[in-house]
């Protein structure tokens, strides 16, 4: 495995980071506790040390079952990711998008974090993951009701107080991450990237460059879309959010796997996944720092772990890239 480190920071992750999304059950179509749990410890088995998290996945269940996954392992040897700042137990903020918990019942989830929202939800991050700090503390989206510094002022706090060890942001743009930088010091941005999602290579990948900033790469494997096991007629279970997303319309569906179609054969060759492949590819690209790759059991998270160690050469990156400039989504 290799590691990286985010920013100017002296906190290293590995390349291959543990997506803990789907253990939270939340719009994957439920989840299993005791496969999530062993998911996550085996991915640590492998050399995956960092764990993302959040409170919205599976409002805390996501970050109770990464707590109960790292009993037991050495507290430094282990990076925990959290966010904040996305709420669905009152209606403060701007609200974002209507949904249903893991009992079925409705919420609305709002984009919320004002000065005391953060602190409090920093204390129950901390008691769902049983730890007394977290590694990286990251907005989870921008919250136009809130001003920037406000939200700030209180990760520096928490940094302050020992609780947060560094800031991160989600979803940020250029300018705000500039704004934010007003405040704390941020190290790190988590956004969408994938071989199909690729605007951030615009303007936010060039300007994390320039400022020594990470990003932090969620879904690159456009939540499965690329993995080639979405053939057309896929029926997703009941609560899964992808049966919904445009990304997985037949027409893409088709189109995707036309180009993994083109590339296949290099996956072939050494003896990998496509799936792997193309979380190398992720982390191979200028400006990545990290993958974030989601496991629902053991063996999906040794197959993640096993891609770090995927030789790509420059021309095979610029025979995936050749083939990608053919693959637009519709």
């Amino acid at each position: 495995m290799e590691y990286r480190k985010l920013g100017e920071s002296d906190l290293e992750l590995s390349v291959i980071t543990f997506g803990a999304w789907a253990a939270g059950g939340w719009m994957w179509g439920g989840t299993e506790r005791a496969e999530s749990i062993d998911a996550i410890r085996e991915a640590y088995h492998q050399g995956v040390t960092s764990i993302d998290t959040a409170p919205v996945y599976g409002q805390g269940l996501s970050e109770e079952i990464v707590g109960e996954a790292i009993k037991g392992l050495q507290r430094d040897k282990v990076q925990i990711l959290t966010k904040f700042g996305l709420q669905w137990e009152n209606n403060s903020g701007e609200f974002y998008f209507k949904s249903k918990n893991n009992q079925g019942k409705d919420i609305n989830i709002y984009k919320y974090a004002g000065r005391e929202a953060v602190l409090k939800e920093c204390e129950t991050s901390l008691r769902l993951l049983g730890t007394d700090y977290i590694d990286l503390y990251q907005i989870h989206w921008n919250d136009p009701t809130t001003p920037i510094d406000e939200t700030m002022e209180a990760v520096e706090l928490l940094i302050q107080q020992g609780k947060v060890r560094y800031a991160g942001v989600c979803n940020y743009t250029a300018d705000q991450m500039q704004e934010a930088e007003r405040t704390v010091a941020i190290v790190s941005n988590q956004v969408h990237y994938s071989m199909v999602n690729r605007k951030i290579e615009e303007v936010v990948v060039p300007y994390c460059i320039a400022n020594k900033k990470s990003i932090l790469a969620y879904s690159p494997m456009e939540r499965g879309l690329l993995t080639g096991k979405i053939k057309p007629g896929h029926i997703f279970s009941e609560g899964d959010h992808r049966s919904a997303n445009r990304s997985f319309s037949p027409e893409n569906i088709v189109q995707v796997n036309t180009f993994l179609d083109k590339i296949k054969h290099l996956a072939k060759d050494k003896g990998v996944s496509l799936g792997q492949l193309v979380l190398k590819w992720t982390i191979e690209k200028p400006g990545i720092t990290i993958a974030l790759a989601g496991a629902r059991n053991a063996e999906q998270a040794v197959q993640n772990a096993k891609a770090a160690d995927i030789h790509l050469s420059a021309d095979e990156m610029n025979y995936i890239n050749m083939h990608l400039e053919d693959l637009i989504l519709v």
